[in-house]
């Protein structure tokens, strides 16, 4: 019967279960469980929760979210992301796509752990992989990243991007790479280890060769791998042992040394496992320290074999850089005796005879000798160093092939930026190293800032990458840092070549963090978590 049909009966709504007969399920309101659950916390906790970003438009099964993780995980790994920024990563993607999940990263391993509340289990996987730095595709996977955590696309379609990425080919070819290889070696010879016009196209020579070797040979033979850089630092050494040995000496075995084997120097190894130990990752921070430090000796060790097995064959050779070496660490002594030709005034204390020494040693650069090389003044101009004003038409083509090498695509708007920021980081090098002198990490320091502040601001107020418009110049600080530390040191030590990367490292890594924390200091809060160095 109709509720109306009496007078006296109060209105009821035609859905109320008195007319409908249907009895709920549910007594609870959603939103009145949600306003006890925040009436229980405290201001800051509510508040928080309030602030939280989620996802609202996009929401997908718990599934696809968590693929969606298993994949950024792999593809920031395969290329090369920040290793101390991975956990913070996955974390707040975890975070806003609601997924309850652990992460913890080892050197070449993530463990990702998945809860299930309603079952009161967890699901643990392992990724394994390996790769190298690719700022194209690094800068895919963050657009990718932001992309998800802003609500702008699913983790679904997300996955399928990351899986697109993680199969497409490399952007450049195998020849390619070498000839980028062969032009860097060769512009950073004259630039940071004061080598001629003639050594810079020997010592790409030899980093062309390494990168053949590298590309084709160490990646099809896990034998030949195993001493492949010992055996390309031998090779790089025998040969420019042996052309500056040549009797007119215009070539320079220092800037060939130093220049052909930058390619396989851990320099950014090195500064990952510093940015680790600074992050408090001692785990990580530590196991890729030691293994740095020992790739650097079997580096140093190698450049020793090739220099004493060229001199083995060619005892002359052997015997003019003895000769050399004795000359310049020399010191010339005369003494003698002195007699007062008049002593009639004893009074005024001055001896009547006495005896003299003379010292005279013979600095480097009177014996023409400028950064470990010689030259005197009368060699042509392809056999002397670059002049200063060189460096405004090298630095920006280093900086571009050193992207490209670095596999970041010819086309779009990071690639000038990059460029922009290497060559800043260089000019703010050298001035600090006109004023600050034998202080490798202090003038590392003041060049990464440069290059931390330049990056943020570009990531925070233009939307770009941070961390992808960042390496370049981060890379150039490391060949630079060391010329100013002396170099890599003829005599292959490897031990000094350590030291020297440690100490231009700990700078770097000092103002990379202060920059960073200059400018997340202003602004609003960033919900996503910070994908620089």
């Amino acid at each position: 019967m109709d509720s109306m049909v009496s007078d006296t009966s109060d209105f009821l709504d035609p859905d109320d279960p008195r007319v409908t007969g249907i009895t709920a399920q549910n007594l609870e309101d959603p939103a009145d469980i949600d306003k006890n659950v925040l009436r229980l916390m405290d201001y800051k906790s509510r508040r928080k929760h309030l602030m939280r970003a989620k996802i609202e438009f996009n929401v997908t099964s718990m599934i696809n979210r968590q693929d969606f993780l298993l994949k950024l995980a792999r593809a920031l790994m395969t290329f090369g992301a920040p290793s101390h920024r991975i956990e913070s990563q996955l974390l707040a993607a975890a975070r806003i796509l609601e997924v309850e999940a652990e992460f913890i990263h080892l050197p070449g391993v993530i463990i990702c752990s998945f809860g299930d509340q309603e079952l009161g289990c967890s699901e643990t996987h392992f990724i394994k992989c390996g790769g190298r730095l690719s700022l194209g595709a690094l800068h895919s996977v963050h657009v990718t990243y932001r992309s998800v955590v802003h609500d702008e696309i699913s983790a679904k379609t997300a996955s399928e991007d990351l899986e697109d990425l993680l199969n497409a080919p490399p952007p450049y070819a195998i020849f390619t790479r070498c000839v980028l290889a062969f032009f860097l070696s060769a512009l950073i010879c004259p630039l940071a280890f004061g080598g001629s016009f003639v050594d810079m196209w020997v010592a790409g020579g030899g980093a062309f060769i390494l990168s053949v070797l590298q590309l084709c040979a160490a990646t099809k033979s896990a034998i030949y791998a195993n001493v492949f850089e010992i055996t390309i630092a031998i090779f790089v050494s025998f040969t420019a042992r042996g052309l500056s040995s040549i009797r007119s000496q215009i070539f320079c075995y220092t800037a060939i040394s130093s220049a052909g084997i930058i390619g396989i120097l851990p320099g950014y190894l090195i500064l990952s496992s510093s940015l680790e130990l600074a992050s408090k990752n001692i785990v990580c921070g530590s196991v890729k320290m030691v293994y740095a430090l020992i790739y650097t000796l079997f580096l140093g060790f190698g450049l020793q074999i090739g220099s004493d097995f060229y001199l083995l064959l060619d005892t002359t050779a052997r015997q003019k850089l003895y000769d050399l070496a004795t000359t310049l660490n020399s010191v010339a002594e005369l003494s003698g005796t002195w007699t007062a030709d008049n002593s009639s005034d004893v009074s005024s204390g001055i001896p009547s005879n006495g005896t003299w020494t003379f010292v005279h040693f013979l600095e480097p650069h009177k014996a023409d000798i400028i950064q470990g090389c010689y030259r005197p003044p009368h060699f042509r101009w392809f056999l002397q160093p670059f002049p200063a004003w060189c460096a405004f038409f090298i630095v920006p083509v280093f900086s571009t092939l050193s992207s490209l090498a670095n596999l970041q695509p010819m086309h779009g708007p990071e690639l000038p930026v990059m460029v922009v920021i290497s060559c800043c980081a260089y000019t703010t090098n050298k001035i600090a190293n006109y004023y600050i002198f034998n202080r490798s990490d202090v003038v590392s320091a003041i060049g990464a800032f440069t290059i931390g502040l330049l990056g943020n601001m570009y990531s925070r107020k233009m939307g770009g990458t941070a961390f992808t418009s960042m390496v370049t110049g981060v890379l150039f600080l490391v060949p630079s840092g060391l010329s100013q530390a002396g170099g890599i040191t003829a005599n292959g030590n490897g031990i000094d070549i350590g030291g020297a990367m440690i100490a231009v490292t700990i700078g770097i890594t000092v103002g990379l963090f202060m920059s960073q924390a200059l400018v997340y200091m202003f602004g609003t809060r960033k919900n996503a978590a910070v994908f620089s160095f």
